[in-house]
């Protein structure tokens, strides 16, 4: 079985660059630039399980918080009061969280409105 180790995602990310915030909330599904790109794969596989992610209530139109186990195969947990009717917003609200975990840094709220 392959396994994502958490020493492989060793990108730093520059808390200043919200260039690359503002590219995301932009365009979510993108296309990426390279920076980007590097960014949003250092989020998503940054070590085992802790992470997280959005799962679908209504699939296509409705969206729920939730946090990926720190063991594979465990139970996710999930947040009902953070719902989403938007995918672009809940992917938003999760790099959000995302950044903060990894740089330390939160984004500013004037982002939530960038288009």
């Amino acid at each position: 079985m392959l396994r994502t180790s958490p020493t492989t995602a060793r990108y730093a990310i520059d808390p200043t660059r919200l260039d690359l915030a503002r590219e995301f909330r932009r365009f979510p599904k993108g296309p990426h630039s390279a920076e980007l790109q590097k960014i949003v794969h250092r989020m998503r596989w940054s070590g085992a399980g802790g992470r997280y992610c959005v799962v679908p209530v209504e699939p296509g139109r409705r969206w729920m918080l939730a946090l990926l186990p720190e063991i594979r195969g465990g139970p996710i947990q999930t947040f009902p009061a953070t719902t989403f009717t938007s995918l672009n917003d809940a992917e938003w609200h999760v790099f959000k969280i995302r950044w903060r975990a990894l740089t330390g840094a939160d984004l500013p709220e004037d982002l939530d409105y960038a288009t």
